[in-house]
């Protein structure tokens, strides 16, 4: 295993920005559409969560987190995108862990692995999906068996 990135400072607070959405009268196929052009024009997160609304109307709260400066894209595309009339937005503080990255090896190739670090300790670790998503592909193996496979380099 090797490190390609330092870790990076012991934390950071990024100041962002909270927008929601009720939506009783959209089809799946569009927030689909909508949460994939969303994170093109910079949502840190994009989610939806069924909920219910006046009359016991099924509906969906759609959910981002972004920056400022991405603010008034998000509103624009949640206007013209979405049945939406309105739209909530307020500030937050995310505290994010120190990070670092580490490549491991395994039989089919290298993977990238996310380390949280909390005091100086790592707590968490988190192969990167996309690569293990390719291996798994090239190799003709099932996703679930890259994953073991990282998972045992890195207890080794």
């Amino acid at each position: 295993m090797s490190v390609i990135h330092p870790p990076n400072h012991a934390h950071t607070d990024d100041a962002m920005f909270k927008v929601e959405v009720n939506l009783d009268d959209i089809s799946g196929e569009i927030l689909g559409y909508v949460l994939d052009l969303l994170i093109e024009a910079g949502a840190n997160d994009v989610y939806y969560t069924p909920i219910y609304m006046k009359k016991n109307r099924p509906a969906i709260l759609l959910q981002l987190l972004c920056s400022e400066s991405k603010l008034n894209k998000m509103k624009d595309i949640l206007f013209r995108e979405t049945t939406t009339l309105g739209v909530r937005y307020y500030p937050l503080t995310v505290h994010r862990m120190e990070r670092s990255f580490r490549k491991v090896s395994t039989k089919w190739g290298e993977v990238t692995v996310k380390e949280g670090i909390l005091d100086g300790q790592v707590i968490k670790s988190s192969p990167e999906y996309e690569e293990c998503k390719e291996i798994a592909e090239v190799n003709h193996v099932p996703l679930k068996q890259v994953y073991d496979e990282v998972w045992k380099k890195l207890s080794e």
